[in-house]
């Protein structure tokens, strides 16, 4: 099982294995504080991806296409989702943490999606 919570939220014994699937740490928060297993960085969106997002609610849909074209094209996305396939395969609940303030349309639920789909290939 794969959850999604908001670093900002208190971690829980139900997060199972914490993964921070942000390429830049989120403001405010300690290490101590975020209680994560994982950072994976390589997980997320590129740059120039994240900068036309700009996490305007309109532009999700083209940011979630984008986004997954790049989980499948480029290497280092490649190498990092097979790293989240095995840890899901190992773990029973792994949680992707993220810093966005929208929980509905962020990376971390396009990566959530991905995963689970590659997984099950």
């Amino acid at each position: 099982m794969i959850k999604l919570k908001r670093v900002y939220l208190e971690p829980e014994p139900q997060d199972g294995f914490r993964i921070l699937v942000d390429r830049i740490w989120p403001r405010g928060i300690t290490k101590e504080q975020a209680h994560l297993d994982l950072w994976l960085k390589e997980a997320a969106p590129s740059p120039a991806l994240r900068k036309e997002f700009g996490h305007v609610p309109d532009r999700f849909v083209l940011f979630a296409k984008k986004y997954q074209q790049e989980l499948a094209e480029e290497e280092e996305k490649k190498a990092a989702v097979r790293q989240l396939i095995s840890l899901y395969k190992k773990h029973p609940v792994l949680t992707f943490v993220y810093g966005a303030r929208n929980e509905k349309q962020n990376q971390a639920v396009v990566l959530k999606s991905y995963v689970e789909q590659e997984a099950e290939r």
